[in-house]
């Protein structure tokens, strides 16, 4: 039987992710106690103006923002990195703010040629991996698919901190579909699902140790192929997918791009580093510079 990863770590550092969790979880918790839009606004602002710089968000964020942008200047850098923290402090109260998320995405209009190709495959029982990034809110899409009847499941990575991650999971599942964690058994019930003619969505934006090196921005990053291997394993539709946070910061276009033709797995997982690295240049602030997408050694 597998061991608890909390009980795998030393006590001390078990100790610091319960106390980080501890404060994370309690400051949703009282968000949630406040009306929607105010919640969403002021947890943005409480990540963008005293979590994200506080934790070291904001100045790596800025490390990634420079190696992208190398001309932009210190002050430019560290607006758009304050705006992305405040993205990710909205997205990630949006998240645990099911109920509301869902009634405001209910029939909420789905735009791009990709939503008319999404719903040919479901009836023709034909599989669907839906990809996408960290960028704007992507259960924000989700949410809309699910609420026009679509059961789009999901494959999420573990997040390092096991104590956050054990509430967060029961977020992504209360937003409808089924969801697999990483992993031998998660990744036979993601197979299960597709080969059943299912619809899955796939985060492809992080670095995989020993994946392909590809250009993502301009910039060599590791990216996995998987999404692109299962598409061409199963014979299933792989279609970009975004939700585009809107000027009033509450607000999303929910659009699903054309899908990408099939033909070999880098071929086609460039072509979804493409489709995401238009996007972030057209939206800068709203994708998540955070997470290590370059290690070390590519900055």
């Amino acid at each position: 039987m597998a061991k608890n990863p909390k009980q795998t770590l030393p006590l001390g550092k078990r100790a610091v992710l319960f106390a980080t969790n501890a404060v994370v979880y309690g400051l949703i918790r009282l968000a949630l106690m406040l009306p929607y839009a105010v919640r969403v606004r002021w947890v943005g602002t409480f990540f963008s103006s005293v979590l994200g710089p506080v934790a070291g968000f904001r100045s790596r964020a800025m490390q990634h923002i420079a190696h992208i942008y190398p001309d932009m200047s210190q002050g430019e850098r560290k607006s758009l990195a304050s705006a992305c923290l405040n993205n990710f402090g909205r997205t990630l109260i949006e998240n645990y703010s099911t109920k509301d998320m869902l009634s405001r995405m209910h029939d909420h209009e789905i735009t791009g040629p990709g939503f008319h190709a999404l719903k040919e495959a479901r009836d023709a029982d034909r599989p669907v991996i839906l990809v996408t990034g960290h960028f704007g809110n992507y259960e924000a899409t989700r949410a809309a698919l699910v609420s026009q009847g679509f059961a789009i499941g999901g494959l999420y990575r573990d997040m390092s901190n096991p104590y956050f991650n054990a509430h967060y999971v029961k977020t992504m599942e209360a937003f409808g579909g089924p969801v697999f964690p990483q992993g031998r058994k998660g990744t036979a019930g993601f197979v299960r699902h597709l080969k059943a003619g299912g619809q899955l969505v796939l985060l492809f934006d992080q670095h995989v140790f020993h994946a392909p090196v590809m250009d993502f921005l301009g910039a060599p990053a590791r990216t996995a192929t998987s999404a692109a291997d299962l598409a061409l394993r199963f014979d299933a539709a792989l279609i970009p997918f975004y939700g585009i946070r809107q000027d009033d910061g509450l607000g999303f276009e929910t659009t699903l791009e054309a899908p990408i033709p099939h033909s070999d797995a880098l071929t086609m997982t460039q072509a979804m580093n493409d489709s995401i690295s238009a996007r972030i240049r057209t939206n800068p602030e709203q994708w998540f510079w955070v997470p290590r997408r370059w290690r070390p050694d590519q900055i």
